[in-house]
C-alpha cells in the first residue's frame, strides 16, 4: 500500500533562519494522524511544504507517492484543506466562493456542497463580508470537504467554531476515516488529537521528537499516581516523582521511573492507599517538551 504522506529529510530555512529541518515523516493511508506543538514548533511549515505553498530547501515530499514540487498540479487534486486562519474575497457570496472554489477540482460539488452547508447550519446566500469569524470557519470545512478528496490536512480546524459545530466536524471527520480516507490533523488542543488521532507526531523547534500511537504516548513510563497515607504528610520526596501536590494525608506527582521501584518504596504501613492512571496527553506533551529543554 502506498503510504499517504511520505517526508525523507525535509529542510526549510528561510534565508538564515531554520524553519524544519531534517523531517522524517510517514503517514499511512487511511489513518488520522496528529501533528502537535506550539507556536513557531514548525508545523505550519511542513504543512505549506507538503500543500506546496512553499518549496524545501532540502529532502522530499511526497503525497500517494507523487512529489509535491513536481507534481503539485496532480497532488493538489487528492487534497482537502482547512487552514488556522479563512480569508476570502468579500463580495462573493458562499455559494459562489464553493462553486469558484469547485472549478479547480474540474467537477459539479454542488450537491454535496449543499448537504455540508446544511449540516454545519451556513447560509450559502450570504456574502463572505457578513459572515462571522466562525461562519467563515464553516465555509473553510465546506470547501476542503465538497470535492471528496483522499487526504484532508487540517490546521487548527475547530478555531472559531461552537461546541455544536465542533461536534458535526468530528462526525465528517469520522466519517471520512471510514470511508478509509486519511487525515494529518495539526492542532493546539491535545484532547482534541487524543480524541481522533491513531498517531502523533510531536515538533519542536523545526525537529520531530516523537512518533508513536496515542494510546502507546499515553501508556508510557509517564503515570499520575495518588498515595493516600494514613496520616497527614509535610513532605514527599521519591526518585521520579515531578510536580508534587500535598493535600492532607494525599500525595498526587508524575511518575517516570519504574514503577516497581516505587512500589517497593511505598510497601509499608504508613500508605493506606495507591491509584495509578495514564495521564492525559497535555501531560505527556508537557513532560516531553520539559525534558527536551532540561537535556
Amino acid at each position: 500500500m502506498t503510504n499517504a504522506i511520505e517526508c525523507r529529510g525535509l529542510t526549510k530555512f528561510y534565508a538564515k533562519s531554520m524553519a524544519i529541518e531534517n523531517v522524517n515523516l510517514t503517514v499511512e493511508e487511511g489513518e488520522v494522524f496528529g501533528f502537535i506543538g506550539p507556536n513557531g514548533a514548525g508545523k505550519s511549515t511542513t504543512l505549506r511544504v507538503l500543500l506546496s505553498f512553499i518549496y524545501p530547501t532540502s529532502g522530499t515530499a511526497a503525497i500517494f507517492g507523487k512529489d509535491c514540487v513536481s507534481k503539485c498540479r496532480v497532488v493538489k487534486q487528492d487534497i482537502g484543506y482547512i487552514p488556522s486562519e479563512v480569508s476570502y474575497y468579500d463580495d462573493m457570496t458562499v455559494r459562489d466562493l464553493l462553486r469558484y472554489s469547485a472549478r479547480f477540482y474540474r467537477r459539479d460539488c454542488t450537491q454535496r456542497a449543499y448537504e455540508l452547508s446544511d449540516r454545519l447550519g451556513l447560509d450559502m446566500t450570504k456574502k463572505i463580508k457578513a459572515l462571522s469569524l466562525g461562519n467563515r470557519k464553516k465555509v473553510a470545512i465546506v470547501q476542503a470537504f465538497q470535492h471528496e478528496p483522499r487526504l484532508y490536512v487540517f490546521d487548527e480546524p475547530t478555531s472559531g467554531l461552537d461546541p455544536l459545530v465542533q461536534h458535526e466536524f468530528f462526525t465528517l471527520l469520522e466519517e471520512e476515516k471510514d470511508k478509509g480516507n486519511t487525515v494529518l490533523f495539526s492542532s493546539h488542543v491535545l484532547s482534541e488529537v487524543q480524541q481522533v488521532c491513531d498517531r502523533v507526531a510531536i515538533i519542536k523547534n523545526g525537529h520531530i521528537l516523537r512518533v508513536e500511537s496515542v494510546e502507546a504516548l499515553r501508556k508510557s513510563s509517564l503515570k499520575r499516581v495518588r498515595v493516600t497515607f494514613r496520616t497527614p504528610q509535610t513532605a514527599f520526596d521519591v526518585e521520579g516523582a515531578k510536580e508534587v501536590q500535598l493535600d492532607g494525608r494525599a500525595a498526587t506527582f508524575l511518575y517516570s521511573g519504574d514503577l516497581n521501584r516505587l512500589l517497593s518504596v511505598l510497601r509499608t504501613d504508613t500508605v493506606d492507599d495507591l491509584e495509578i492512571l495514564e495521564p492525559p496527553l497535555e501531560e505527556v506533551f508537557l513532560h516531553y517538551y520539559e525534558g527536551e529543554r532540561a537535556s
